[in-house]
């Protein structure tokens, strides 16, 4: 996917519990220079079941203008359009996100729950099927850590990679990209080849602190423990493999379990990570 100039950062909202999605994504709108777009998906079969047609379409009503009241507070100056749809809320996210910049949703009670997570869980079947990046957000706010970054050396890595340094970039937070290797793998040309992709792709935000670490042992179990310190953990949907309605062992394990906010990079392109009206980035910390 190449995202156009105007596409939106798209927010699928399931209940009031999803509020907390709003106000990241409304401050993932304004650091990528991106508009908002609310989407609520209304079941007629059931508000036919229900004691009145009238109470579940008011109550749908209700979330999106609370959503938008939200935003406004979030990021006062952020375009925000809201939108109730006739339709499933997986199929219609899905196909929207073909033409979304981001797309949030919540975790569904993913993290912490210490259960096994069933595939159909929506966050799970958007992280596999979305046509752009999944930015899945947890019901607990994240610390103030570093932006982490899982690198394999795939190209889809790189992409992530790319899309973490201007995350880190817009939020003024040090940028920590992590290579998990086996035990007989050489550490120190795995460090090399990591320090040169992050030079790469630094571009205009050479003036991000980073921080480059090689540690063995299972990839998905030493990215959720790093993960716990982290604001935002990123990773690409599948190393080898990127394909539409795949998901590596790696971005479920973050996916699941992790505490921290999730991005799942998929569906990108060459692309312009920032829009037209983004915030300038912030001064960044040490």
């Amino acid at each position: 996917m190449t995202a156009s100039a105007d596409a939106e950062v798209l927010v699928g909202l399931g209940s009031e519990r999803d509020l907390p999605v709003v106000q990241q994504a409304a401050e993932e709108a304004v650091w990528h220079g991106r508009a908002l777009h609310l989407l609520h998906t209304f079941d007629w079969h059931a508000a036919f079941a229900a004691d009145t047609v009238a109470a579940p379409r008011d109550r749908a009503e209700q979330l999106i203008a609370k959503a938008a009241q939200l935003a406004h507070r979030t990021e006062p100056g952020l375009t925000v359009r809201s939108e109730i749809v006739q339709s499933a809320m997986l199929q219609t996210l899905i196909r929207r996100s073909e033409a979304a910049f981001l797309l949030a949703v919540g975790d569904s009670g993913m993290a912490g729950s210490g259960q096994c997570v069933p595939a159909e869980t929506p966050a799970v079947q958007l992280a596999a099927r979305a046509g752009c990046p999944l930015l899945v957000v947890r019901r607990e706010p994240p610390p103030q850590g570093p932006v982490l970054v899982g690198v394999d050396g795939s190209p889809s890595s790189h992409l992530a990679l790319r899309w973490a340094l201007e995350c880190a970039a817009q939020r003024g937070a040090r940028l920590l990209a992590l290579r998990v290797v086996e035990y007989d793998e050489d550490t120190d040309a795995v460090a090399e080849q990591l320090t040169e992709a992050l030079a790469r792709h630094a571009g205009d935000h050479t003036g991000v602190p980073t921080e480059c670490r090689v540690e063995r042992g299972d990839p998905g179990q030493v990215l959720i423990d790093t993960s716990h310190s982290a604001q935002v953990a990123l990773v690409a949907a599948r190393g080898d493999e990127p394909g539409r309605a795949m998901l590596g062992a790696v971005a479920q394990s973050l996916l699941y379990h992790s505490p921290a906010p999730v991005v799942v990079v998929r569906g990108l392109a060459e692309m312009p990570l920032t829009g037209p009206d983004a915030r300038p980035a912030r001064d960044q910390r040490p």
